[in-house]
C-alpha cells in the first residue's frame, strides 16, 4: 500500500561531482517509502520490475526501461520480484540538456553498459579521463532517449479516484461510464470531461492503460499470457496481445525478451 507522499523523506545525496551511480539490490515486494533527492535520478533496474509512484503519476518499469525523476520530485517504489537497481544521479547545475519532467525512457544497450561501468567509479576523476568520458556519454544518452508509454496519470478528483481505485483493484470490472454515472450520481459527460481534464485520456483509454500496466507486472512474474488476459478482462489472449502490440509496438513475449 502506497504511503501518503506527504510523509516523505528527503534524501541527501553524498556525491559532489556532476554525475554518480549507485547499485542497490532489493528482495521481492520491497517498498521504498516516499522520498526525494537533491539530484536528478535515472531509476533503472537490470533485473526485476519496479512500480514507481509520484503524487499524480504511476509507472510500471520492466528491465530495459527506466524512469527519469527530476530533483525534488517525491516518489515511492515498489519492487516486483527481485530487483537489481542501478541508479544514476545528476547534479541539477550540470550543463547537459536534460529532461525537465519525469518520464519513462528506453534504456539502450549502450546506456545500460555505461551505467554498469559507472558503478565502479567511486572516487574523484580527471576531466580528460576514461571515467569522465563514461559519465559524459551517460548524459548524452539520457538527453536523446525517447519517451515511452508506461505512465498512468492519477486523478485528483475524489469521484475519479473511486473509479480508478476500483479499476486497479479489479481490472476485469466491466462497468461502463453509464454504470459509474449511475453509481456516483453524476452525468456521464461529467465523468468523461473530468477524465480528459485530469488524465488526458478518456475513461476507456485510462482503463486500458491501467490494465496494460498491471499486465506488465503479471507477465514479469511469470504468469501465462492466457491467464493474464483473463484476469484483466480481455475476451481472449489474442485480443490482449493485439491491444498490447498497439500500445507498445511489440508482443508481450518480445517486450520482455
Amino acid at each position: 500500500m502506497l504511503k501518503p507522499l506527504k510523509d516523505m523523506l528527503v534524501e541527501v545525496d553524498e556525491w559532489t561531482w556532476e554525475v554518480g551511480s549507485r547499485a542497490t539490490d532489493y528482495p521481492p515486494d520491497w517498498y521504498i517509502a516516499p522520498h526525494s533527492h537533491a539530484k536528478h535520478q535515472l531509476i533503472y533496474a537490470i533485473k526485476g520490475v519496479m512500480v514507481v509512484h509520484s503524487l499524480a503519476e504511476r509507472w510500471t518499469v520492466p528491465p530495459s526501461r527506466g524512469i527519469w525523476m527530476p530533483c525534488g520530485q517525491v516518489h515511492a517504489i515498489r519492487c516486483v520480484g527481485d530487483v537489481k537497481m542501478r541508479s544514476v544521479f545528476v547534479r541539477p547545475d550540470t550543463a547537459a540538456v536534460l529532461p525537465l519532467h519525469s518520464k519513462a525512457i528506453s534504456i539502450s544497450p549502450l546506456l545500460s553498459e555505461l551505467i554498469k561501468a559507472s558503478i565502479d567509479i567511486t572516487g574523484a576523476f580527471a576531466e580528460d579521463s576514461r571515467e569522465a568520458r563514461i559519465m559524459r556519454l551517460i548524459l548524452d544518452e539520457i538527453s536523446v532517449l525517447p519517451t515511452l508509454p508506461l505512465r498512468l496519470l492519477q486523478p485528483g478528483d475524489p469521484r475519479l479516484q473511486a473509479i480508478c481505485s476500483t479499476l486497479q483493484a479489479r481490472p476485469d470490472d466491466p462497468s461502463t461510464v453509464a454504470d459509474w454515472a449511475q453509481q456516483l450520481g453524476i452525468d456521464e459527460k461529467t465523468i468523461q470531461r473530468l477524465f480528459r481534464k485530469e488524465t488526458g485520456m478518456t475513461f476507456g483509454q485510462w482503463r486500458q492503460q491501467a490494465r496494460l500496466m498491471l499486465a506488465l507486472e503479471r507477465i514479469a512474474q511469470g504468469e501465462r499470457i492466457i491467464d493474464v488476459a483473463g484476469a484483466l478482462g480481455y475476451d481472449s489472449p489474442s485480443a490482449f496481445a493485439s491491444m498490447f502490440k498497439r500500445q507498445f509496438g511489440t508482443t508481450p513475449s518480445q517486450f520482455f525478451a
